[in-house]
């Protein structure tokens, strides 16, 4: 098996220098910390876990998912985990998140520094393909019900109480989408583990009360994970959307369910997993979570689940679900109370995810196209998304033989990042950018050298 492993690492490596491997492996800061390695982007990046790899030792956490897809991208051609030598769990259920445990504990046990509970959640490996299996339908109905951990305790919470929670989401919801995850999530998991719980365990002036401030909290949950997730910190997001759907789930609000479902669906596409994200995207779409929810939720849950239906070559579905989301989202008018976690999106969000669609399956001219839409109708609120849609666009555009299209595009990507953004995800479009320019870097295009030496500086200067 390790002749083997080196092999398929050969066949990477064989027509590029070390530097080159680098930047197809994408092993820039944020998967660095990921895997556990503190490197530099000149250093001999990643060599830990590559040769735990060729060697024969499985890396641990996403580490496979994170060579599997490096391993894709330059040779063209899906890389399987199996196919590259590694094994899947062998105990069961190892690596599985546990559904059963209280979310109320799982507030508590925040930690006391984001820093610290992160590394010891990256540490434990959970993000993996046994972490991404959902719960069966009996469980929905028993985290419902009314907990022994509920028991009424001293404090009186009434309706005011879940509008504060609620505004302190839609604060942190609407930094983040403008300034990315790296701000403020201290902040919000602080709160979660004080403010939140000690509300959850008062005393609730009715049932109505008390399943409000649950979605509530569910809601400020799925926020912490959702930063997390756009930071990198990718097994921090996971337990984070783990505790909000459960906490989601007490609270008998289905649409929310669907909501945070939907995120971690978005993840696991992101990440490669995309088998496990189209059951998860399936599972925001089913029933009630689908059929309770606004236009615009409904559209929201939609597009996501035909982004999972492209990245499984299920064409005409996917072209389906694209349809329905625009009638969804154009069924979204004036009179219709939508909740305030569908603030973000509108017909630039809509458009970011049919291109990621389109691109997926195939349809580059199309996606360009979508692209386009969504950064020329996104409002400047939204500085973070709009710098992750320019990036997919330069990848189109390169994709596609525009070179000197794609580096005018990604120009403007670090236009925005110079601008304030702390966003895992931003900056790995401009890591990607870097390694799509390489085959071009000695062919003298102009474009292309003053771009690479300013994405050289700007990743020199965040890592």
């Amino acid at each position: 098996m390790a002749r083997e492993r080196n092999e398929r690492l050969s066949e990477l490596l064989r027509e590029a220098e070390w530097s080159r491997a680098q930047a197809a492996f994408g092993y820039n800061r944020v998967a660095a910390e990921t895997l556990g390695t503190q490197v530099t982007e000149n250093s001999k990046i990643g060599r830990s876990h590559v040769s735990m790899w060729v060697g024969g030792t499985q890396p641990s956490g996403v580490a496979p998912a994170i060579l599997c897809q490096a391993l894709s991208r330059r040779l063209k051609r899906e890389i399987t985990p199996q196919e590259a030598g590694f094994t899947a769990a062998t105990s069961p259920g190892q690596g599985a998140l546990d559904w059963r445990a209280d979310p109320l504990i799982a507030l508590n046990d925040l930690g006391s520094g984001v820093d610290t509970d992160r590394r010891r959640l990256l540490e434990s490996g959970v993000y993996s393909a046994a972490a991404l299996v959902l719960p069966d339908a009996s469980w929905w109905d028993v985290m419902s019900r009314p907990q022994a951990s509920e028991a009424p305790g001293v404090r009186r919470v009434g309706p005011g109480d879940v509008e504060t929670v609620r505004e302190l989401t839609l604060t942190f919801s609407r930094m983040d989408q403008r300034r990315g995850g790296g701000h403020g999530r201290r902040a919000v998991d602080e709160y979660l583990r004080h403010e939140a719980l000690d509300l959850l365990r008062g005393r609730f002036a009715d049932d109505e009360t008390r399943r409000a401030m649950f979605s509530a909290t569910a809601e400020l949950s799925y926020v912490s994970g959702w930063m997390a997730f756009d930071n990198g910190d990718h097994a921090l997001a996971l337990h984070r959307f783990n505790t909000a759907v459960k906490l989601a789930a007490r609270s008998g609000d289905a649409p929310l369910s669907g909501h945070i479902l939907r995120a971690m669906a978005h993840q696991a596409l992101d990440l490669g997993f995309r088998a496990e994200a189209l059951k998860i995207a399936q599972a925001s779409v089913d029933g009630k979570r689908y059929a309770g929810a606004t236009p615009r939720e409904r559209a929201l849950l939609g597009v996501v689940h035909a982004r999972a239906l492209a990245a499984n070559d299920h064409g005409q579905q996917a072209a389906k679900a694209l349809l329905q989301a625009e009638d969804d989202l154009s069924n979204a008018r004036d009179g219709i109370r939508e909740p305030d976690r569908t603030f973000f999106f509108g017909e630039a969000s809509l458009a970011h995810e049919t291109a990621c669609t389109l691109r997926d399956l195939g349809d580059h001219q199309r996606a360009i196209k979508e692209f386009r839409r969504s950064v020329r109708t996104r409002g400047a609120a939204f500085q973070r998304t709009h710098a992750v849609t320019l990036g997919y666009m330069g990848a189109t555009q390169i994709a596609q033989g525009g070179v000197e299209e794609a580096c005018a595009t990604w120009t403007s990507v670090l236009d925005a990042m110079e601008s304030g953004i702390y966003s895992g995800r931003a900056r790995q479009r401009v890591v990607e950018m870097r390694q799509l320019l390489s085959p071009y870097r000695k062919r003298g295009i102009r474009v292309v050298s003053v771009l690479d030496a300013r994405a050289t500086t700007y990743l020199s200067q965040v890592d």
